[in-house]
């Protein structure tokens, strides 16, 4: 089962309220990307060889297909992702994202995402159609 969370706050007063979106993460969050998506459009696609990410549900929606270990034996699995929701994907899990609405999400990633570097750390692969 995925790690998918609702995050809840922890301190609410008057002013408002404060929620954890990531703590203690290992290995360290090393970019931060604020990604809009067009109601019926596809995402990742792919799998990342030590990449992981952690992906947040500003507004929005989306069904979030993964299959563990990236293995072509295993079942692929489908999740629904909606607005305040986190999903986590670790390295070697073939992954793709199709926006049920029109969405943003902020991902936090392990790797730095320059072109470059970011390209040769996936496979592009066809989960979703």
């Amino acid at each position: 089962m995925k790690l998918i969370r609702n995050l809840k706050a922890f301190h609410v007063d008057e002013r408002g309220e404060m929620t954890y979106l990531i703590e203690n993460a290992v290995p360290s969050i090393q970019s931060v990307l604020l990604i809009t998506c067009k109601k019926g459009s596809i995402r990742a696609n792919h799998i990342h060889t030590k990449d992981s990410h952690y992906s947040y549900m500003l507004n929005g929606s989306m069904e979030y297909s993964y299959r563990e270990g990236g293995d072509n034996k295993n079942q692929i699995e489908h999740v629904i992702v909606k607005q305040g929701e986190m999903v986590y994907t670790p390295p070697l899990e073939a992954h793709a994202m199709k926006f049920l609405e029109d969405s943003v999400f902020l991902a936090f990633t392990t790797e730095k995402r320059k072109k470059d570097k970011y390209e040769e750390d996936l496979q592009r692969i066809d989960l979703v159609k």
